[in-house]
């Protein structure tokens, strides 16, 4: 659903970081639009019409497996855009976009996607930086996964959530964690149980709390600090 565009819309890191005569001419290319949760912006294997700027709101990046499972690869807030694979002209996503958090994102087609990147050099160089933050941001997942207790991974997940959201309720179940962290239901419940008990989160009905978020951040593994550094991307632009 296409909304009304404000005055401080759009609000998303990215493109925010463009110079203002960059945005305003990248502008008529933009459609706001909500995200609601559990929404599919996207399936696996199938046309990659769009490219999404969020600017609230989380939108995860899963894998999808041949008898239905999904598994988290990454996540995308308001600090970045889906699809990087557009960025090397894909013209197919190989991943599924889930909605976790609800909130709004700026659409844009992937045909003036592509045009953008080969007009405006400023744009090429923020998306291309992104890119780079974003693939480290999978490689650490990808390291974590195999390193570190469910506890752990759990507690980092729970923090990537918060800090993308800016919110300490977050509006997410068991079930859900239980899909995107990779492990059986009973196995994230007695992971919850245990940060419960910590004083560190509380669970209630379809949403988690987080209550101590330095004693979360000290139940995390390294991981955690190694994404929190999303934004590397500016860094880059300026340097």
């Amino acid at each position: 659903m296409a909304a009304n565009v404000t005055s401080n819309w759009p609000r998303n890191r990215l493109l925010l970081a463009l110079p203002s005569r960059s945005l305003k001419r990248l502008m008529p290319e933009l459609e706001q639009i909500s995200c609601q949760r559990a929404q599919v912006l996207m399936n696996a294997d199938s046309a990659l019409d769009h490219v999404f700027f969020p600017d609230s709101g989380v939108v995860s990046v899963v894998a999808v497996y041949a008898d239905g499972s999904i598994i988290e690869m990454a996540t995308v807030g308001r600090e970045g855009f889906t699809d990087v694979q557009a960025v090397f002209g894909a013209k197919r996503s190989s991943v599924q976009l889930l909605v976790q958090i609800p909130g709004s994102a700026a659409r844009m087609s992937r045909a003036a996607f592509t045009r953008t990147m080969q007009s405006m050099p400023s744009f090429r160089s923020v998306m291309d930086a992104y890119v780079q933050a974003f693939l480290e941001q999978v490689m650490v997942s990808v390291a974590c996964n195999g390193a570190h207790s469910l506890k752990q991974r759990l507690a980092r997940w729970l923090l990537m959530m918060r800090d993308r959201s800016d919110d300490n309720t977050l509006p997410i179940t068991q079930s859900l964690l239980a899909e995107m962290l990779g492990v059986q239901r009973p196995t994230i419940t007695n992971a919850v149980r245990e940060l419960e008990r910590a004083g560190l989160i509380e669970q209630g009905r379809r949403q988690v709390t987080i209550v101590d978020r330095r004693g979360l951040t000290d139940a995390s593994c390294e991981c955690y600090q190694l994404e929190r550094i999303p934004i590397r991307w500016k860094h880059s632009l300026h340097g």
